[in-house]
């Protein structure tokens, strides 16, 4: 009896098996749904940088940042120096720049940058480098620098900006951008040059040079504006608020100038730029910045 009852539990097992596979494969009738498609995601739009567009130079109106020099020393927040001389820093210079007050100060709401004979770091005369690596980068905009500039032979100031990533992408990768140069024997005439890379990493340059002033005037003698208006792969220069020069990526097969770039202010002395001081040149010699400002359209 044992067994016949097992052997019963079991067919009785089979049965409810086959009945349950029968319901489990039935096939159900009825409408068959029609698939929602998806709802289209738009793409996101690439953002446009700030002040991209190229506009008239009156139209820079808002003041982002600047320096009037008002204070009575130089503000560490907006500005640093470069130091010694680098062996020459690559153009065969003579000074030697240091963060000493008698080479860079404050004087009647101006900045002083002053070159000196003085003898220090192993070279003959000093001055400074100012810049604002670190501190402020500029990239679509206007700057502003109203400066009165020195002279004399061998005397090499500029105005001038470097790529704000040229600790990760080396010069001239980084570009370099002379908003003004001036050789000091030459006082009435200023330059203005692009440095960039060719597809290997090599230094090409193009820009203007003998620019001046109306009947020839020295820009040693008053204060003068330069300007650079940068704006998406085009830069104008101006002086006095007069278009003189426009670069844009046309003119560079690798446009590096669409960065941020940091502003440096110096003093040169001698190089293969325009060569040493000579007899006749009388130091100091002073470049004297009224102000720094950078602008932006609305």
């Amino acid at each position: 009896m044992k067994f016949f009852f097992s052997r019963c539990q079991r067919n009785g097992a089979s049965i409810m098996l086959a009945l349950s596979l029968m319901a489990c494969t039935e096939t159900k009738s009825g409408p068959t749904p029609t698939p929602v498609p998806p709802t289209p995601v738009a793409p996101t739009p690439t953002p446009v940088a700030t002040n991209s567009e190229a506009r008239d130079y009156a139209q820079y109106t808002e003041l982002v940042w600047g320096d009037e020099f008002d204070g009575a020393a130089v503000d560490p927040t907006k500005w640093g120096y470069d130091l010694g001389n680098n062996n020459g820093w690559g153009n065969n210079e003579l000074e030697y720049y240091t963060n000493s007050t008698e080479n860079a100060s404050l004087s009647g709401g101006n900045l002083v940058i002053q070159a000196k004979k003085q003898a220090q770091g192993g070279r003959d005369y000093t001055s400074a480098r100012m810049l604002t690596k670190g501190k402020q980068d500029f990239k679509f905009g206007r700057v502003d620098v109203r400066a009165k500039m020195p002279k004399g032979q061998g005397i090499w100031p500029a105005i001038w900006m470097l790529g704000s990533d040229i600790d990760q992408n080396n010069w001239p990768k980084c570009g370099e951008i002379d908003m003004m140069e001036l050789r000091g024997q030459e006082p009435s005439k200023i330059l203005s040059t692009m440095h960039y890379p060719d597809a290997a990493g090599a230094h090409l340059y193009k820009g203007v040079s003998n620019i001046t002033l109306p009947n020839s005037a020295s820009f040693a003698d008053d204060f003068h504006l330069f300007s650079v208006v940068r704006s998406q792969n085009q830069m104008r220069f101006f002086l006095d608020g007069t278009l003189y020069y426009t670069f844009s990526s046309s003119d560079a097969s690798i446009y590096p100038f669409n960065n941020p770039f940091f502003l440096v202010l110096n003093v040169a002395v001698g190089g293969d730029f325009l060569g040493s001081p000579d007899a006749n040149t009388v130091f100091p010699q002073q470049m004297t910045v009224d102000y720094v400002r950078y602008y932006q359209y609305k």
